[in-house]
């Protein structure tokens, strides 16, 4: 299928009820219909069927809740969610299902639980996610630090590592995710990327001996880097022809995709991997990712937020209240699909977000977008390509 050359976006009803006060980020559930807004103290779960409040989650943190995760399950029962505030604390909700997935959920407030407290940083945390298994949870914070989290027993975690050597505050860590090959294999590796307000971008991966280091660190930054977001696997199941990439999100207005140099960019080098051999034992620990894009510069601001869906298609929001999509040619070069100006009127917009969509009956085959700011507003945005 050819690459989309026009994008039109129109706006869904906003969720319901407004939350008025500043919202920071929006979460959907990997599987079920469900979305968490995070703003002040709480965390508002929304129905992605009804656009409406399916619970909250408050009493928790004392401080405001920043960012959030879902945490990959096998159990899914039970839905963990968790939660990354100003109070310098992680917690960790859980809410019983009692073995039913229905999709229309609804839930008491007190069937959601505050089960554990993680403590160890010393200053507001501001991002919070798990590895593609639910292995491990990482947080970062400001100060200056990136740990990660091992769960070793249900509600039992330990710190697995201590990382500090980013110079200024750490806004933001993603996770490598898992790809599939041609061959229906899947894989993966435990490598972390976090990005700071020390103009810097660093990749992470676990060692021989089992500790975690950096093996590369990316400057070329006009200012913070205040988002990454790796790239999806691709429609159809060609995973394994994904280039294993990521994008970051820059004070300074610059939207960049990164690639690790020595990485194949189809199956035939993936084909002659030794998978019997670990992945942290096939590569040296030094690494060099290189810029291999930059989007047109739209924002005239700050870039708070980027996301990258299946199809292709980034997606970014910021200080200067623009949703702005972009594509990708065959060629690798990115161009403008389509803008809205003002998309919470006067307000910065804080988040932005692919999920699913299962409002008026849907199944969950298609995708919307979904903004969060400081109008203390959640609104879906409906995406028709040309």
């Amino acid at each position: 299928m050819p690459p989309p050359t026009k994008a039109i976006i129109s706006p869904l009803p906003p969720f319901q009820p407004d939350l008025y006060i500043r919202a920071w980020s929006s979460h959907p559930h990997p599987t079920l219909p469900l979305i968490a807004t995070t703003h002040d103290k709480s965390v508002t779960i929304f129905s992605l069927s009804t656009l409406s409040k399916h619970s909250s989650l408050t009493g928790g943190h004392s401080r405001s809740i920043r960012s959030a995760a879902w945490q990959p399950s096998s159990t899914p029962s039970t839905l963990k969610l968790v939660t990354g505030s100003f109070d310098a604390t992680a917690g960790i909700w859980t809410y019983d299902q009692s073995g039913t997935l229905e999709k229309n959920v609804s839930a008491e407030e007190d069937e959601w639980e505050f089960n554990l407290v993680l403590e160890g940083h010393e200053n507001e945390i501001k991002s919070v996610a798990f590895s593609p298994t639910g292995q491990f949870l990482a947080t970062c914070s400001r100060d200056k630090s990136v740990w990660i989290w091992e769960e070793v027993e249900e509600e039992e975690w330990e710190t697995v590592a201590v990382l500090s050597e980013h110079e200024g505050d750490v806004k933001f860590v993603s996770w490598m995710p898992e790809y599939k090959s041609q061959k229906g294999r899947r894989f993966g590796e435990d490598c972390l990327v976090s990005a700071s307000y020390d103009d810097t971008v660093r990749v992470w991966r676990e060692d021989m001996d089992g500790e975690w280091v950096c093996v590369c660190v990316l400057t070329e930054f006009g200012g913070t880097v205040w988002a990454v977001e790796w790239e999806k696997e691709k429609e159809g199941g060609e995973g394994g022809i994904c280039k294993w990439r990521f994008i970051t999100a820059c004070q300074d207005g610059s939207v960049k995709v990164w690639q690790r140099k020595d990485e194949p960019e189809g199956e035939e080098k993936e084909e002659n991997k030794d998978w019997s051999i670990p992945n942290r034992m096939r590569r040296e620990l030094r690494e060099e990712w290189i810029c291999v894009g930059e989007l047109p510069r739209v924002h005239e601001r700050e870039v708070y937020s980027v996301c990258w869906n299946k199809k292709g298609v980034v997606a970014t929001t910021g200080g200067d209240g623009k949703l702005v999509l972009y594509g990708e040619d065959k060629e690798g070069k990115w161009k403008v699909l389509g803008q809205v100006e003002g998309a919470h009127g006067d307000y910065e917009v804080n988040h932005v977000v692919w999920c699913r969509r299962w409002d008026g009956g849907r199944k969950g085959e298609e995708e919307m977008l979904v903004s969060t700011g400081d109008d203390g507003v959640v609104r879906g945005w409906e995406v028709k390509f040309e």
